[in-house]
């Protein structure tokens, strides 16, 4: 079984060492060592030195040659629309406050995983929000591995 035991970053590798790619939902993107299968049914070995979130347009360098496409796969979320930066800052807030991973878009919107209770409280605090299926690729967070270079844990859990 091919293994991929490094992840290139978008734009440092060539198309035409494109051995395929791997459509990934999120919760599959965070993973340091597990079997895959890329989109033409291969299976192969992630094997990667420490845990990490595979970002959609990264790729994943095979031994023996050749790179495989991360490709962040489309899953149920809900796109939140307000009417000001104050209310997206609150919104923001309820949601961070309940341990929620939230994707800011580039238009300013948020996105989370669709969760109807979340949905619910969201809209009861006078947002709009979408449902649809889009690529959810959340913040890491100041303390994530991408932000700092190594992972972090509070050493304590929350249940509020």
């Amino acid at each position: 079984m091919k293994r991929a035991t490094k992840v290139l970053a978008p734009g440092t590798w060539n198309a035409k060492d494109g051995a395929g790619s791997v459509l990934l939902t999120f919760d599959d993107r965070y993973r340091r060592r597990t079997r895959l299968t890329d989109s033409a049914g291969n299976a192969f070995l992630l094997d990667l030195d420490k845990p990490r979130i595979l970002q959609h347009g990264e790729g994943l360098a095979l031994e023996g040659g050749g790179v495989l496409a991360v490709i962040a796969a489309d899953e149920p979320v809900a796109d939140i629309d307000t009417h000001s930066a104050a209310e997206t800052a609150r919104i923001a807030w309820h949601i961070g406050n309940r341990h929620i991973p939230v994707q800011v878009l580039d238009n300013g919107s948020l996105r989370i995983r669709d969760d109807h209770v979340l949905v619910e409280m969201i809209e009861g605090l006078g947002a709009h929000v979408h449902r649809r299926q889009a690529p959810f690729s959340p913040e890491g967070g100041a303390y994530s591995a991408e932000a700092t270079g190594h992972a972090h844990h509070h050493g304590h859990d929350h249940d509020h």
